[in-house]
């Protein structure tokens, strides 16, 4: 199909990983038998159950390996925005007595920031803490935002629309040293959601005392997330009804999607070297040309601390959604930021904290590469992409005009 001079590949480009991701022929392999023959609930005592009981342990062990961590000090949860709101929520009502100031950072997620909205509607203070023009914490801002109300921290350890990643030792560090001097007990959370096969998520390494993940976004299950809880973390549970998750999180556990993630994430743990390499060099093809081929692109996130396969660039002059529909007609999918947030028509919170216009923020693309993309692809989207910018720009320029 030929579409504004294009010619249009019968096969999709998928650009969006950091939105989700495809599940993998092998996960879904081993997921399956405990759909139709394994599908005993682990919480009971005969045979079956047990055989369901044995593959909830041991994918809790694999997870726990991979994260240098107790196989008790993992829950499993429906996804990322669970176990990021189970995080703050849970360990904020356990430190309540203690104090009712908690900091976070102005790019978060949003299940963090308006969990942290629904804390404040409590009681609790939530300090915003600003980003540089490259979307980095400074450690030293963190530990200066502390006081003695100061009972829990939340910072990202990778953006989901920039790709930034954080320097979280560093700022855990901070926190724990300024915490010990006040003679305090400060909760360090992590959102580790972007980061597995491409940044190391051991725990001992972070320092964090909570961290989560999410299973579709390392070509695992939707509906299956991992929150980390450090042993003697101050929690309480916000899902109540039954023991399961050593009482943390009520509800039978969801069996395919656990085993499912759990090799999941073992796959991207162990391919993460491969992977980096892979998607660093269609990820710097891709900036490069996009910066020599389009005059006024302008790449958000940092230049070199981002993720390997993080692209966003905004483009004067031209907004963000017609740019998405033209490469969606060439057969291209990408996004202009975080999927959770693309209904809305407000510009990107992340784009506007590390100093952008709301006009420059609305003209984003966000492109996040995977294991499967190619070099012909990239190629395919250095070809569609700066002709469609110049169209774009030049149907804009006579609508002023015209007007």
């Amino acid at each position: 199909m030929n579409i504004l001079g294009w010619e249009c590949k019968n096969k999709m480009i998928y650009m969006d990983h950091a939105a989700t991701t495809p599940v993998r022929p092998e996960v879904l392999e081993a997921m399956l038998p405990y759909f139709s023959e394994k599908y005993g609930n682990s919480s009971s005592l005969y045979t079956l159950a047990q055989d369901s009981r044995k593959a909830l342990d041991e994918s809790r062990e694999t997870v726990a390996k991979i994260l240098g961590c107790r196989s008790s000090e993992i829950i499993f949860t429906s996804g990322g925005s669970e176990s990021d709101n189970a995080a703050l929520k849970g360990s904020a009502l356990a430190l309540r007595g203690s104090g009712n100031h908690i900091i976070t950072t102005s790019i978060e997620h949003h299940a963090v920031l308006h969990t942290c909205q629904f804390l404040e509607d409590f009681g609790f203070e939530v300090t915003y803490l600003p980003v540089d023009k490259d979307g980095l914490i400074d450690p030293s801002n963190v530990a200066a935002a502390m006081t003695d109300q100061t009972i829990l921290v939340s910072i990202m350890l990778a953006n989901n629309e920039v790709g930034t990643i954080e320097p979280v030792s560093d700022l855990v560090s901070r926190v724990k040293e300024e915490a010990k001097n006040r003679g305090r007990t400060v909760v360090f959370h992590t959102d580790a959601v972007q980061a597995p096969g491409y940044v190391d998520i051991d725990v001992k390494s972070l320092g964090v005392d909570m961290l989560s993940l999410s299973s579709h976004k390392f070509y695992g299950p939707k509906g299956t997330g991992i929150l980390y809880v450090k042993r003697n973390t101050p929690f309480i549970s916000q899902q109540m009804g039954g023991a399961q998750e050593r009482q943390r999180r009520a509800g039978t556990e969801n069996l395919p999607g656990i085993v499912g993630t759990a090799l999941a994430l073992q796959l991207a743990d162990r391919e993460r070297d491969e992977n980096v390499k892979h998607c660093v060099f269609l990820r710097n093809k891709i900036i490069n040309g996009i910066q020599n081929a389009i005059p006024g692109a302008r790449l958000n996130g940092h230049p070199t601390l981002r993720l390997a396969n993080n692209i966003n660039f905004s483009f004067a002059g031209v907004e963000g959604e017609p740019i998405l529909l033209g490469l969606d007609f060439a057969g291209i999918a990408v996004s202009s930021g975080s999927a959770c947030s693309s209904g809305s028509l407000d510009p990107s919170h992340v784009l506007l904290a590390i100093g952008l216009s709301a006009d420059l923020a609305h003209g984003s693309l966000r492109i996040t590469l995977g294991k499967d993309n190619t070099e012909e692809e990239v190629d395919h989207i250095l070809k569609i992409l700066p002709e469609l910018v110049g169209r774009l720009r030049s149907m804009n320029s006579l609508s002023k005009t015209l007007s």
